[in-house]
Parts: structure tokens; C-alpha cells; sequence
């Protein structure tokens, strides 16, 4: 059986993750912060739909130092990970605080790379390892009133592309998914006419769904993409920030 871990499972895309992931029988471990009912809700539908399949819950705060050691200890056989976790903060820099800093520094960049390094040898066990970032077009192109989020966002695009090169010979992939904008809770707060001006620079006039992002990180979880590695695709649309 083979085991995944994704984090933010309890957001839009993470839970999508999970589905398209369920679905091709890998068992899951599926972390959460604060969202605890909504993780529940999914788990219980991945148990009923595919019970053959293990799926378990890990609750970690990722802006901890200490969420590393729940984590690892919680986390036995591992095939892959993805992670889909974040928000943003749409704030001037000149505002953001020390602590922001650090806190946002740790669940963006730091929490992960030290997950990469203390599941480094389960990943490599079957010479199929897979590693996903969910990150950001402004991880590309860079966005004003989210500075912070935009560098930690590239951040995760450098040391996919770094990592790599580090495990290619171990069998392990990683790789980076850009989404532009996304149907999910996070862009919900925007008025009509503001969903209506950021549609008409998207030249398929709509945000991706979720599932879309999820499925082409499902299929880098693939045999078939083994050969795809250090790499960071764009899924925005046509959208040109």
C-alpha cells in the first residue's frame, strides 16, 4: 500500500488533493491546523468511499517549531507529499511585525524543507518518491501587498528546483505547482466588481477549481511522471500578472 501525506487537507485544494489521490489508492495521512469538523467530513467520506485504504489525522500548528516532531512521529511508511498549506496576508510590508515574519517564514518554507529532510529517507525507499508544492504565480511574478507571501512562494519554487537536483538519483521527484487565481475560501472576500475586474485580465474568464489543481498534482504522484523533476507549472489560465 502506498501512503501520502498532505498538508492543509482541511482547505479547498488540499481536500482535493486528497480525493484525487484517494482515488488512486494511496492511503492518506491528512494534516490540519484549526479546521478539525471539515477534516473530519473528509476523512469520513475517503473511509466510506475507499475502505481498504488508511486515512489518518494529523493536527499541527506548521508556524511551530514543534509541529516537526508530531509530525514525524506521527508518519510511518511515506510515498509522497504535498503540501497545501498557507494563507496569505494582504498587507503593506512596511506593517508586517517580526513575529509575522518568523511565523510565515516557518509554515511556508522553513516546517517544509524540514519535513523534506527528516522523510528524505522513507521518500527514497522504493526509488518513486513524489514532492508537490502547492505555491503561487506570485512565488513567479511577485505581487504588491503581498510581498511576504510572494517571497516565501518563490521560496518554495527555488528549493523544489534545488532539492531536485539533490534526490534525483535517490527517485525522488519534486516539483512545483504555480496556480494563478483559485476558486477557494481564501479569495471568497472580494466584492462582485472585484471579482469581475480580476476575471477580465483571465483569459478564459473564470478561476480554477480546485480539482484542476489537484489533478496534475495526482498525476506528478504518477509512474509516468517520473521523468518530471525541478519543475514549476503555471496553471493560471492564460493570465499574465
Amino acid at each position: 500500500m502506498t501512503y501520502a501525506f498532505i498538508t492543509g487537507a482541511s482547505g479547498d485544494i488540499g481536500a482535493a488533493c486528497a480525493r484525487a489521490l484517494a482515488k488512486e489508492g494511496y492511503s492518506l495521512y491528512c494534516h490540519y491546523h484549526s479546521n478539525e469538523e471539515k477534516i473530519r467530513n473528509l476523512v469520513t467520506e475517503l473511509k466510506a468511499a475507499y475502505p481498504e485504504q488508511d486515512f489518518l489525522i494529523i493536527q499541527a500548528d506548521l508556524s511551530l517549531d514543534s509541529s516537526l516532531e508530531i509530525i514525524t512521529q506521527s508518519v510511518f511508511q511515506l510515498d509522497g507529499i504535498i503540501f497545501a498549506h498557507g494563507d496569505t496576508s494582504y498587507e503593506l510590508l512596511t506593517t508586517h511585525t517580526s513575529n509575522e515574519f518568523d511565523d510565515m517564514w516557518r509554515v511556508h518554507l522553513k516546517t517544509p524543507m524540514r519535513l523534506c529532510q527528516a522523510f528524505q529517507s522513507k521518500l527514497s525507499q522504493q526509488q518513486q518518491g513524489r514532492i508537490v508544492f502547492i505555491s503561487s504565480i506570485y512565488g513567479l511574478s511577485g505581487s504588491s501587498m503581498e510581498v511576504l507571501y510572494s517571497t516565501l512562494k518563490g521560496g518554495q519554487i527555488a528549493f523544489a528546483n534545488a532539492y531536485a537536483k539533490e534526490v534525483a538519483s535517490l527517485g525522488i521527484t519534486v516539483n512545483t505547482i504555480a496556480p494563478g487565481a483559485v476558486a477557494t475560501r481564501m479569495n471568497t472576500d472580494w466584492t462582485e466588481e472585484e471579482t469581475k475586474e480580476l476575471l477580465e485580465t483571465i483569459p478564459v474568464n473564470r478561476m480554477a477549481l480546485p480539482e484542476e489543481i489537484a489533478s496534475f498534482a495526482s498525476f506528478l504522484f504518477k509512474k509516468e511522471a517520473s521523468y518530471i523533476t525541478g519543475t514549476t507549472l503555471p496553471m493560471t489560465g492564460g493570465w499574465k500578472i
